[in-house]
């Protein structure tokens, strides 16, 4: 089943009713079409051949000229009724759909997500989601309500003309449709994807020339970023011309069927008139019915150049929602048991992979941290840190080994009593735009402002904060408006407001001179007395404030030190 065809099903699923109702009311906006024109072009024929004929006075004006109404009304009120329930339907799909996508996605591993925050990969994930609103709008409605259309006029010329006109009017249709759509609709393809993707690329590096212009003027590269911005502008160009020549194509085609299908209807009713089957009037009824029938077409003109641009989206976003992260097991909601007196966080023999390997990033590493005890994990950049502490916290899975944190196995403790144990400041911590407080309250909405400013004095903020409002300070987009090490002693202050039993930090004093440094270790301790830390770092003076530490070199080597009893570890272990 093609991707394209599981999203259009999905849809459809999701509002069956209100899309049944759509479809009908579509149906009735082209079939009045072509019953209006054809009532009209038989009205001005039979007016015509009664007034030739001396018969004017005794023809019946009043029946047909109410019959033209009510189908011009009737058309109007069908048309605004099928636009409200088709486009209302798909909105509130789509909107389901974003949700379900965000929740899949939230579900990933941090490396995945990590790259979903790149602009490139969040403006497709948006637009792809924007592309599938076509797919019921014009594609799937125009093609079911075009067959209908054309099945049920086939049958009423069929009825009131000739069942051989009847076929050769609504036949020459239909081929000229199909075959529009099929030959135009493959050659636009390629056209409208990269149409798309390049759009989209587009949008991406406008963001971040725009972002990084005073960067990238300093370091001499603005006009090169200018220059590769006006290349990718000419590339969307160059699509969009070529997918408007195939629109004007398929406007053509269309309007070639609708000439060819009313020239043989005009044909065929004509014979039929001279040999005395039909009345010429009855013949027009065909001729203009026919040339109503191209609205049919009219659609799959827009299908043609957009199709494309919904089968690339659907192809990505199908499989997404399809998948699912494979399952480690129940979760019950427990947490810390009330009479647990050993160490709240113990590894045993646990071994990581990279992020997309099945290959251990180190030797299988056992470790526990008591109540009040600090424990340092100290290495160069690359020898897995990070992702033993992301492997710790939940967030990515483990080839082996147990982690267990107040006395539970983490896999067996539920997603909210897992997170009230354990609090994790990983090297990319995210703020959001808003205000300072705002931002600590997303951790902690209990928090009261006194809590926070005495946690942000603490911390050194006071005085970057106290000239732009304080705790009212308004952040940009990701925190911006900080500089960096301001905004993660903010990220900071927002874990420890959790008061975490578990406290996992990943390199939380970098970019900090040593005195903020120590303030903020000091900091740390003094807030959660009782808590377990263990600190990813590779400095060797923050380490020498830790109770104990263990020094990962390679996946050959790793060291347990007792900071008060076996010495301290080598500088050259722990300096990058």
């Amino acid at each position: 089943m093609s991707p394209l065809f599981k999203i259009a099903r999905l849809l459809w699923q999701e509002e069956r009713a209100a899309l049944w109702r759509g479809l009908v009311l579509s149906v009735v906006v082209l079939v009045a079409g072509a019953a209006l024109l054809g009532l009209s072009g038989w009205f001005i024929t039979a007016a015509g051949a009664a007034g030739l004929a001396g018969a004017g006075v005794a023809f019946d004006f009043f029946r047909p000229s109410a019959g033209v109404r009510f189908l011009a009304l009737g058309r109007t009120a069908a048309r605004y009724g099928e636009r409200l329930l088709t486009h209302d339907a798909t909105l509130r799909v789509l909107a389901r759909l974003r949700v379900r996508l965000l929740a899949r996605l939230a579900d990933e591993r941090p490396d995945l997500l990590a790259r979903l925050r790149s602009p490139a990969l969040l403006n497709r994930v948006t637009a792809d989601v924007d592309a599938l609103d076509g797919i019921v709008i014009r594609l799937l409605f125009p093609i079911l309500a075009g067959v209908l259309t054309l099945a049920l006029a086939g049958g009423l010329l069929a009825w009131l003309t000739s069942p051989a006109l009847a076929a050769l009017a609504v036949g020459v249709l239909a081929a000229g449709g199909a075959i529009t759509m099929v030959r135009l609709g493959r050659r636009a393809i390629g056209p409208a994807a990269a149409s798309e993707s390049t759009r989209q690329q587009l949008r991406a590096a406008a963001t971040e020339h725009f972002r990084g212009r005073i960067v990238l003027a300093f370091s001499g590269a603005l006009l090169r970023s200018r220059e590769s911005l006006s290349k990718t502008e000419a590339r969307l160009r160059d699509a969009e011309w070529r997918l408007s020549r195939l629109d004007g194509q398929a406007m053509a085609a269309v309007s070639l069927t609708g000439v060819l299908a009313a020239g043989v209807a005009l044909a065929a009713g004509g014979t039929l008139a001279l040999d005395g089957h039909i009345s010429p009037a009855v013949a027009a009824i065909a001729v203009f019915a026919t040339l109503a029938l191209v609205e049919v077409l009219a659609p799959l003109q827009r299908a043609v150049a957009e199709i494309g641009r919904m089968r690339d989206a659907a192809s990505r976003v199908a499989p997404l929602l399809a998948s699912a992260r494979a399952d480690t097991g129940p979760r019950v909601a427990t947490g810390e048991a009330p009479d647990y007196k050993g160490p709240l966080l113990r590894l045993s023999d646990l071994s990581f992979p990279a992020p997309g390997s099945t290959t251990p990033l180190t030797q299988a590493v056992s470790l526990s941290v008591a109540a009040g005890e600090t424990m340092a994990l100290i290495g160069r950049s690359g020898t897995g840190k990070s992702m033993l502490l992301s492997t710790i916290a939940g967030l990515a899975d483990p080839l082996d080994g147990t982690v267990e944190i107040g006395g539970q196995p983490d896999r067996s403790l539920g997603e909210e009593a897992l997170r009230d144990l354990l609090g994790y400041l990983p090297q990319r911590s995210q703020l959001m735009s808003g205000t300072v407080r705002e931002n600590l309250r997303l951790a902690a909405p209990g928090a009261t402002d006194t809590e926070m400013a005495e946690l942000i004095d603490a911390l050194g903020l006071t005085k970057a904060l106290l000239e732009r409002g304080g705790l009212d300070t308004v952040l940009g987009e990701g925190g911006s408006g900080l500089s960096g090490g301001e905004a993660r002693r903010l990220a900071l202050a927002r874990v420890l407001l959790r008061r975490p039993r578990v406290l996992l930090l990943d390199e939380p004093t970098e970019g900090l001179d040593a005195e903020t440094a120590g303030r903020v270790l000091a900091t740390v301790r003094r807030h959660l007395p009782e808590a377990a830390v263990l600190i990813a770092n590779h400095k060797a003076a923050e380490a020498a404030e830790c109770d104990r530490a263990i020094a990962i070199k390679d996946i050959t080597q790793i060291n347990y030190f007792d900071l008060h009893q076996r010495g301290r570890p080598e500088g050259r272990l722990i300096e990058d």
